[in-house]
């Protein structure tokens, strides 16, 4: 089966973008090898983003990844002038469900929260891969969009590079079927 894996970076206080959805804390001079982005580039041939997303790679002349398929998810059916670009309506978790059992290589998980959240929830999350940029922007679009959930993360891996970003890859662990995620309600008396 493909896994799913979130390849972002987001700032050292968490966020992934400014509230208005500005990356541009992100515009840093790059280090030799770009943190893994070429080899981890080349392990893919599937994105999936959100609609907010996508709109801001627009803004910032990316009409989509090349080489790669583009799945955008919006609630609002729309059609993509280009053939690598699919906008998709359908429920993210059952469409995710469905792509990964599909012949292909992994399938990277741009962003942003609220896919990303949704996407975590129903199961279809295999692994993190986290740059954490030397920055704190106070506020933002955070990782995951808020909701109460405990979801356990298993170490892979962590590296430092020379120029403080810290790259940190965790596996989700899985629950045991018919475990719930959360903290136990204690139960009443009489109940």
């Amino acid at each position: 089966m493909r896994k799913i894996i979130v390849y972002i970076a987001t700032s050292a206080d968490g966020f992934i973008a400014r509230p208005d959805g500005d990356i541009g804390w992100l515009d840093r001079p790059r280090i030799a090898g770009n943190y893994g982005m070429n080899e981890f580039y080349r392990s893919i041939d599937t994105v999936l983003m959100g609609r907010k997303t996508y709109d801001i790679g627009l803004k910032l002349g990316q009409t989509s990844y090349p080489g790669k398929m583009n799945f955008v998810f919006s609630r609002t059916p729309r059609r993509s002038g280009l053939p690598e670009v699919e906008f998709i309506a359908q429920e993210a978790g059952e469409f995710a469900k469905g792509l990964r059992i599909t012949p292909g290589k992994d399938i990277w998980l741009v962003g942003g929260g609220e896919l990303i959240g949704s996407l975590l929830d129903s199961g279809q999350v295999d692994e993190f891969i986290v740059h954490v940029i030397p920055i704190l922007i106070g506020e933002g679009i955070p990782l995951l969009h808020p909701r109460h959930r405990a979801v356990s993360l298993a170490l892979l891996s962590s590296r430092s590079f020379p120029d403080g970003v810290v790259r940190l890859h965790y596996r989700v662990a899985r629950r045991p079927a018919g475990k719930a995620s959360g903290p136990k309600r204690p139960r009443r008396r009489g109940s």
